[in-house]
């Protein structure tokens, strides 16, 4: 008897609800108001009722709404400093209301790593040209602003496996420290199928220097999501997925240790924490 993945029972419990009338109420990523985390803020509604624009740190914000209420689902940054911030919103009016918050700190712990290909902790001369091109291609990836509504903000894992890094690690390569860890690490064998967790549009992949091969897909207003070190990629860009969706399959590819997934979300360009829009296991 074939099993049915994780993605294809949500997806079917999902028609079933529509079909039988049963509305499906959107459900929110965790909120820690800490450097990679999310915060959860209330908008002020215009009398038109269209979706309000926000923004913070000069990035829009993703907005939904909840039960008539409008939220901006704001991403801190990994550099954002402790004390408080802010998010500026335009009302219909012109006026300008702005949204105050406190950003907590938080000690995010230590992972030594060693790496085999010595190349891909101090990289050559003759790759920093690639480095250089394939940094500026993600930013543009991660900035892109496609003004969709977003009707699912919780989901599934992308791959079954062991988490074996998690997310915002001070990261020590062959003694030499590096960016923190900007996602999470899950660990499974070479050729393990990888799904899509949430509907969305492929807008870039590639083998790159430091990531391997990579996807990532586009889910409207600033969320995106990426999945690197794959093995293969089975999809290609301009592909509109849906929830369950083969993407690829996990790999050892760009810089690793072994066969895992790195899987990334990028909210308002800010790389948060995935465990936050994981559903309770």
């Amino acid at each position: 008897m074939n099993k049915r993945s994780p993605f294809a029972t949500a997806v079917l419990a999902f028609l079933l609800a529509l079909s039988h009338g049963v509305a499906v109420a959107l459900t929110l990523p965790k909120e820690s108001a800490v450097p990679g985390g999310v915060v959860i803020i209330e908008l002020a509604a215009d009398s038109a009722g269209e979706r309000p624009r926000a923004h913070y740190n000069k990035k829009p914000l993703l907005v939904v709404n909840k039960e008539g209420r409008w939220l901006a689902v704001v991403g801190i940054p990994l550099t954002a400093t402790v004390g408080e911030h802010k998010i500026e919103q335009q009302h219909a009016s012109g006026k300008m209301i702005t949204h105050r918050f406190k950003v907590k700190d938080k000690a995010y712990k230590t992972q030594r790593l060693t790496v085999t290909n010595k190349r891909k902790v101090n990289p050559y001369a003759e790759d920093m040209a690639r480095i250089i091109a394939e940094k500026k291609r993600t930013q543009q990836t991660l900035a892109h602003w496609d003004p969709r509504n977003v009707n699912k903000l919780v989901f599934t894992a992308p791959v079954e496996g062991r988490q074996s890094s998690s997310f915002g690690l001070r990261r020590i390569f062959n003694g030499q420290p590096r960016k923190p860890h900007s996602g999470m690490d899950i660990a499974a064998p070479t050729g393990t199928p990888v799904f899509t967790p949430i509907a969305g549009t492929v807008t870039n992949t590639g083998d790159y220097f430091f990531n391997g091969n990579s996807v990532f897909i586009d889910h409207g207003q600033g969320l995106v999501t990426m999945y690197l070190h794959l093995d293969s990629i089975q999809v290609k860009e301009g592909d509109e997925l849906k929830q369950g969706d083969l993407l690829g399959t996990v790999g050892a590819t760009g810089r690793v240790t072994g066969p895992h997934l790195h899987w990334g979300i990028s909210l308002n360009d800010a790389r948060v924490d995935p465990a936050l829009f994981l559903t309770e296991q």
